[in-house]
Parts: C-alpha cells; sequence; structure tokens
C-alpha cells in the first residue's frame, strides 16, 4: 500500500488569504450602516408624508372654522362690477372687481344723399341738408332749392300720407284697436312704448302716429284700414299718384322701410295738400298727449322742437330720421306775412334740419325787409 503523503501549507499562501478575510471584514463592517441607514430612510420618508398630511387636514379644520361652507357668494353690481361677499374671522368681507369693457365704435352709416354725393352741393345759405325746397304756397314761387328732384328716402314723413289717408276715410276715431305682433318693428328694430295687447282709440293713434311718430300706431292705422295692410299701401300710392307725385313710393305705412322714397318736389305737393285738412293740421302741431293703457299714463311729446318756440307759426309739420334717409323735415309755417312750405331731406347731423329751417326763416326775413322802395334808395344812397 504506498504510504501517505502530509501537506504543508506555505507561509505565504497563509498570509494571502487572511490579507483577503480582513479586507472583506473591513468591508462589511463599513458597509452595514449604509444599508442599516437605506432601510431605515423609507420608513422616515412614509413619517414624514403621513405628518404634512395631518397638518393639512388639521390647517383644513381650521380654515373650515374660520370661513363655514357657501361663505362666499359673488353678487353683480352692474354690467361690469361684480363682488365678492366672504365670512372672514367673524366679519364680512366684501371684494369688489371693475372688470374693463373695450367698446368698438360702428362705422356710422351713409345715407343716400351721401352715397350720391349730393351733400357735396353748395348753396348760399350753407345748409346741412342734401335736398332742399322752400316755395311760396300761395303763389307757387320757388324761394330756394337744392336737389328738389333727388328721389332719396323720406323716413317718417310717410307717415304724413298714412295720417292724411285715415283721417279722409271718416272712420271712427273712437273705436278701440289693439297692438298686435304684427305692429312691432322688425325692419329696424325699433322700440315702442305701445306694448303688445295695449288697446287706444284710432283718434289716439292717429294723434301719437302725427305728433311723436309712433311706428306701432302708425303700423295698427294701415292694419286696420278696410281692406287690410295691403289694400292701404295700396291706397297710399294711389293718392300719391293723385296728386301728381311721380317719384314717390310707398311699401308700408310708417317709414322705416328705406323702400318709401320721395322728392322734395313731390312732398311740397303732399304738404300743401294736408295742410288743408283739419285733424291732421292740429294733430301734427300737438305739442304733447298723454294716453291711458291700461293702468299708466303715458306721456308723449312731439319730435319737433321749433312747434314750442314761439317765434315759430307753424301750420303743419312731420319729422323723420333713419340712416338711409338722415336727418328729414317738411313744415308748413308763415313767415315775413307769406305761407311758405319748407321740405328739408338728408340732413348731416341731429339738429342740422332745425338749423336749416332757421337759417331759411332770417333769409326770407331779411329779404323781406329789402322792400323795393328800400332797395331803391339804398341804390341812390349808392349812387351819391
Amino acid at each position: 500500500m504506498p504510504e501517505a503523503r502530509s501537506h504543508r501549507v506555505s507561509p505565504q499562501r497563509f498570509r494571502a488569504a487572511l490579507r483577503f478575510v480582513t479586507a472583506a471584514l473591513c468591508a462589511a463592517a463599513f458597509l452595514a450602516p449604509a444599508a442599516h441607514a437605506a432601510a431605515k430612510r423609507p420608513v422616515a420618508a412614509k413619517k414624514t408624508q403621513s405628518t404634512a398630511d395631518t397638518n393639512k387636514r388639521k390647517a383644513a379644520q381650521r380654515t373650515a372654522k374660520a370661513v363655514p361652507a357657501k361663505a362666499e357668494r359673488a353678487v353683480r353690481g352692474g354690467k361690469n362690477v361684480v363682488a365678492t361677499i366672504r365670512k372672514q374671522n367673524g366679519k364680512t368681507v366684501v371684494a369688489v372687481q371693475r372688470r374693463s369693457v373695450v367698446r368698438v365704435a360702428e362705422p356710422a352709416r351713409l345715407s343716400y344723399g351721401q352715397l350720391a354725393g349730393l351733400h357735396s352741393t353748395s348753396d348760399a345759405l350753407d345748409l346741412k341738408s342734401s335736398a332742399v325746397l322752400v316755395i311760396d304756397q300761395d303763389t307757387r314761387e320757388v324761394l330756394f332749392s337744392k336737389n328738389d328732384h333727388a328721389v332719396l328716402p323720406i323716413a317718417s314723413l310717410t307717415k304724413l300720407m298714412t295720417g292724411l289717408l285715415v283721417s279722409e276715410a271718416h272712420l271712427p276715431m273712437d273705436e278701440l284697436i289693439t297692438i298686435t305682433q304684427d305692429d312691432v318693428d322688425t325692419e329696424k328694430g325699433s322700440s315702442s312704448r305701445l306694448r303688445i295687447g295695449a288697446t287706444l282709440s284710432r283718434g289716439e293713434l292717429l294723434h301719437l302716429a302725427l305728433m311723436s311718430s309712433e311706428n306701432r300706431a302708425a303700423h295698427a292705422l294701415g292694419r286696420t284700414y278696410p281692406g287690410g295692410l295691403a289694400t292701404f299701401v295700396s291706397m297710399m300710392n294711389a293718392k300719391a299718384n293723385q296728386l301728381g307725385m311721380k317719384d314717390t313710393r310707398y311699401v308700408e305705412p310708417t317709414g322705416l322701410s328705406s323702400r318709401n322714397q320721395s322728392s322734395a318736389q313731390d312732398l311740397a305737393l303732399l304738404v300743401n295738400v294736408a295742410s288743408a285738412n283739419a285733424t291732421v293740421r292740429e294733430l301734427s302741431t300737438s305739442p304733447g298727449y298723454q294716453v291711458e293703457v291700461g293702468n299708466r299714463m303715458l306721456q308723449y311729446t312731439t319730435t319737433n322742437r321749433l312747434v314750442k318756440n314761439p317765434e315759430w307759426e307753424i301750420g303743419l309739420q312731420k319729422t323723420g330720421y333713419i340712416s338711409e334717409a338722415g336727418q328729414c323735415l317738411v313744415m308748413q309755417t308763415r313767415i315775413a306775412g307769406r305761407k311758405l312750405i319748407m321740405v328739408f331731406l338728408d340732413s348731416a347731423g341731429k339738429l342740422s334740419r332745425i338749423g336749416d329751417a332757421e337759417r331759411v326763416r332770417r333769409w326770407v326775413e331779411a329779404k323781406h325787409m329789402m322792400s323795393p322802395s328800400m332797395q331803391a334808395a339804398a341804390q341812390h344812397m349808392a349812387g351819391d
């Protein structure tokens, strides 16, 4: 049997193994605290999160005690003002917020006269109306004219024909007429104090249409005319033709439609005839009128400020305005002892038609003062 050999470990190998074990023990000692800390961190994070949640809940509870639920509300103080009301620490706190609004102005719509260039026509009196005619009612002498044949929209001057036809029909003026949806303006969307369901007499409606240019009143008069509205409009055009108003056309009784058109020449014919009608003359020059509608009393006034002016003697008048027609005015008046018919169409400004009438009146008065004898004397003095 072979003999067993004994194995010996050299000192060098022993020292190397010892260094390895020592290094491993040192590494373990260094890494153990870090691993222990890493193991503890998630727990600490969880505790920190839990503490934050607890603090939030406590803060919410304190806020809920200070401001009760639904204690804050918004109140509108106007179109652009909002007030917020809330309870805080037992006190009422109001915060007002004003919203800024930027308004963009719409460009002014040009009238038919402006579009046609009629406003560029100059005249000796520097009138602002684009079409003018002033004639002596008795002699038919033309004292002043400008674009008097131009055919233009006439707005509520239409109501002069409406009133004339209703008056000449001799319909019962005490007959009650009710305003309906059919009388509401769908052309321009204008407002009216006569509500749907309001009931007035025919005489009251005629008064309001001629004096205050009440659109629903004028429409109701045409609607309730024997035969209805279509018949009434046909009668308006037939009357215009009878009077020789060759450039005139009506499509409805209020003047809200720009298709109601005429000329200064034609309107002078209408004023001449209408001024002979006592009813139209009286109602168109009324300064004010009160009507009872249900349990309300409505006060109306004239649309022509010259009616209340003591310097004017007006026998008949009618005003009108829509953007297509501009400011319009017709009158029968007495100036310097002469009965005159005045027609002003398509005036540029709100008060320009009144200003034009005043300028014409002063011009006629000044012309009247220059009598033939005074003119001869002036010429004689000039010759010396």
